[in-house]
């Protein structure tokens, strides 16, 4: 048996049938203390899910863990930045209108979640060292424009790479 603290534990329990159903274990709570009981790999695979929700993600956004090649990543803004005024660095993330977030999203193939001073990504372990380099980029104050061009350069020769046809992500 499991357990791990839950901040959302709300959502929870809202969608514990479907997580049981799904994943396979059971599910409890006491207060946001939530305990997860069944097969090994079943419990390990709904820790990340609700370290996920932990994250700031939805319970259908964390369910992508359950696909074959996902992958939960944190990083921690402070870990990256000594800048004093986070705020400013969130909002570069967002972007005017949530725009940088949107990109970025369509980009990489990521969900992407920036709760408080973390931003979680969860998408394919593939292009995953490229979303947390992106992201780390802005937070260190590269400009948007050149984030894009230099994802939209990787993620290109990753397709060369593997034989598929090559397409502007941003055209969609």
């Amino acid at each position: 048996m499991q357990e791990i603290y839950v901040e959302n534990v709300r959502e929870v329990i809202r969608a514990k049938r479907r997580l049981e159903r799904e994943l396979g274990v059971k599910v409890t709570h006491k207060g946001k203390n939530v305990f997860v009981d069944g097969d090994a790999d079943d419990e390990f695979l709904t820790m990340q899910i609700l370290e996920a929700v932990n994250a700031g993600f939805s319970i259908d956004a964390a369910l992508k863990l359950n696909e074959e090649g996902m992958i939960l990543q944190r990083v921690h803004i402070k870990d990256i930045t000594k800048r004093g005024d986070l705020d400013r660095v969130r909002g570069r993330i967002i972007g005017t209108g949530g725009r940088t977030l949107s990109t970025l999203r369509k980009i990489t193939g990521c969900s992407i979640s920036l709760n408080n001073n973390e931003i979680g990504l969860i998408g394919n372990a593939e292009i995953m060292d490229d979303a947390i380099q992106s992201v780390t980029s802005l937070i260190l104050g590269s400009k948007q424009g050149n984030v894009y061009t230099r994802l939209e350069r990787e993620s290109k020769k990753k397709r060369m790479e593997h034989g598929l046809e090559i397409k502007n992500e941003l055209a969609e």
